[in-house]
């Protein structure tokens, strides 16, 4: 009773975290002049990875590294399938308006660059120097881009794009206050994550389940629900560019810098299940937001439907 619990204890500070960080980095953005999208690929990126990055160097530290790399292949999958196809559900992703094909082309080849050191059989320092190389160009070309927005733009016009809609949107919010609320984000999503997972893994093992599916499932899905929160709250507040921005920069950095960083604590051998089965459902969970992406259409209940039953289909091939 006190591990189901804990668990529930973990999933509330999650929600309540995931809303701290959405607005947080929204009125940041206001600031700022800096595109939403923009801030999602970064700040919150970052914060709703940490859970992932915790996850994978324990795991490395206790000779476990298969539950780390089956937690970043599963988080990947989870955050499209789950993370976008359980929001949806509850409201429409209005995707059609986000400005996102460069970062999603960043996701593909960063995903491409991931599935091609797996087949080298191990993530060694190389590998992960690698992946971390990467990860730079990535973030300079954000923060490129975000400093030309702010230069041709201005504040102004960014306070008639960003977040139409949104009541917690103030252009004029003190920075203190912005910072209370990125900073109660960041903190508490590792802290419920951490809950949660430590506990479910109990009531998991309680069952009988073995340790690499945990790892592939609920370690995967517990460490998805900060991104799940996060995309949950801003798609209630209708904020598209946030949920979309979060899931792709979040897969971007459990590949890029989450292995890159636990490549530092040790090796990361590669199971032969991962090459066979699990990498290519990750690469192509993430070919299935291109309509989405190139097309401008919007992720519907019906397309929640549709994403949140193949994970469910995911998962039961890997129970059977």
């Amino acid at each position: 009773m006190t591990a189901w619990l804990l668990s529930g204890l973990g999933l509330l500070i999650l929600l309540l975290a995931g809303d701290a960080l959405v607005r947080g980095a929204v009125n940041l953005s206001l600031r700022m002049g800096v595109p939403a999208l923009i801030v999602s690929l970064t700040i919150v990126a970052f914060g709703t990875s940490a859970p992932e990055l915790l996850i994978a160097i324990s795991a490395i530290k206790e000779n476990a590294p298969g539950i780390a790399l089956g937690n970043v292949v599963g988080s990947n999958t989870a955050n499209i399938l789950l993370v976008l196809g359980i929001p949806a559900l509850l409201s429409t992703l209005h995707t059609s308006e986000c400005n996102s094909r460069r970062n999603y082309v960043f996701m593909l080849l960063a995903s491409v660059l991931f599935i091609g050191l797996a087949f080298c059989g191990v993530f060694t320092l190389v590998s992960g120097a690698i992946l971390l190389a990467a990860l730079g160009l990535v973030l300079w070309n954000a923060f490129r881009e975000a400093h030309a927005h702010r230069k041709a733009c201005g504040q102004a016009c960014a306070e008639d794009d960003e977040l139409d809609g949104l009541e917690e949107a103030d252009p004029n919010m003190a920075y203190w206050k912005i910072s209370i609320y990125l900073v109660l984000g960041l903190i508490g999503l590792p802290m419920g994550a951490h809950l949660l997972v430590e506990y479910a893994t109990v009531i998991a093992l309680t069952y009988g389940v073995s340790e690499t599916v945990i790892g592939l499932t609920l370690v995967a899905v517990g460490t998805s629900l900060p991104e799940l929160a996060t995309t949950v709250m801003a798609a209630l507040r209708r904020q598209a560019d946030v949920a979309l921005g979060n899931v792709i920069g979040s897969n971007m950095f459990n590949l890029l810098a989450i292995v890159g960083i636990a490549t530092l604590v040790g090796p990361i051998p590669v199971d032969p299940e991962f090459l066979r089965f699990d990498l290519w459902v990750m690469l192509g969970a993430s070919l299935l937001l291109a309509p989405f992406v190139f097309f401008k259409q919007d992720i519907t209940r019906t397309w929640g439907f549709v994403l949140t039953l193949l994970y469910a289909v995911y998962v039961v091939v890997l129970l059977a």
